[in-house]
């Protein structure tokens, strides 16, 4: 199951980033793409072959459309309230290797809450709970300890100080987020995370430069994990550490070692930077062939 964290990318390619200050910069065709962290996961965890539920809210709006259309084009089985502010956006500056720059507007109101009875059915039914960092999933820690089921999350780019993301880092069983966030001091946030929470393992994700593993027996120092060579020209890195958790929880929920599920994340990542938004969809066979 995966609660929250939908909405809409509008990607602008540009040259470079950051880009050159201008009254007016000439770009190629501006493309939207419904998604976001959680419709991202949601969709490519379906891809793997994985029986998924979604839980958000959106707006009764357009945008929201696209993303019901998204989902249901992706075979998800969702479930959407209302968002009295409109459906999640987000601004993505492109540049020409790939790299991006996201604006998001996350919209929600601090006060909204996903009612019990909305979700705690689906909860008592699955066998794995991915939240997104949008503040009501938060509010659902407690019942999801209750009944013992696993969870995981994704920091993104928290920096190891921002007391937002606190919840989702120490109350999560498998943590993940960017490397590039803390920077040099990504070693002490993963163990600060190890420390402070309940997680059995962190994984930090850093673009080319792989990703870091580390977990409760591991030892104090990260495990590095090679980035896998993407199977075709790098055209989009939007959605590259979704796809990396996709990867990781469906070797996760096959039973597989820690290890091999990040080579599986690393597999899925690199996949999704050959196509656009979150078009580039790695399936259960090429994944387990090719981490072979």
């Amino acid at each position: 199951m995966v609660v929250g964290g939908s909405g809409v990318d509008t990607v602008v390619r540009v040259d470079s980033l950051p880009v050159p200050l201008a009254d007016s910069v000439s770009v190629g065709p501006i493309r939207e793409w419904p998604g976001h962290t959680g419709g991202n996961v949601a969709i490519g965890c379906r891809a793997l072959g994985l029986d998924v539920k979604f839980l958000d809210y959106m707006g009764d709006d357009w945008r929201g459309e696209q993303v019901r259309e998204r989902l249901t084009a992706g075979g998800v089985d969702f479930e959407a309230l209302i968002s009295p502010t409109g459906t999640r956006r987000a601004v993505n500056l492109v540049d020409r290797t790939g790299r991006r720059m996201s604006f998001h507007d996350a919209r929600d109101p601090e006060d909204l809450r996903m009612p019990r009875a909305f979700y705690l059915p689906h909860l008592r039914r699955t066998r794995h709970v991915h939240l997104s960092l949008t503040n009501f999933a938060r509010h659902l820690f407690d019942d999801i300890e209750a009944l013992g089921v696993p969870v995981s999350t994704d920091l993104h780019d928290w920096d190891g100080l921002t007391d937002y993301h606190r919840d989702f880092a120490f109350r999560a069983d498998l943590v993940f987020l960017s490397a590039a966030g803390a920077k040099e001091r990504i070693a002490s946030v993963m163990r600060e995370i190890l420390r402070e929470g309940r997680a059995e393992a962190v994984i930090a994700t850093a673009g080319a430069g792989g990703s870091y593993l580390m977990t409760r027996e591991g030892g104090r120092s990260p495990r590095p994990v090679p980035a896998t060579p993407p199977p075709g020209p790098v055209v989009d890195s939007n959605g590259a550490g979704d796809a990396y958790v996709c990867g990781f929880l469906h070797g996760r929920l096959a039973g597989r070692k820690l290890e091999e599920c990040a080579r599986l994340g690393a597999l899925a990542g690199a996949h999704a930077c050959t196509g656009e938004g979150s078009a580039a969809l790695i399936g259960p066979d090429d994944l387990l062939v090719d981490s072979v």
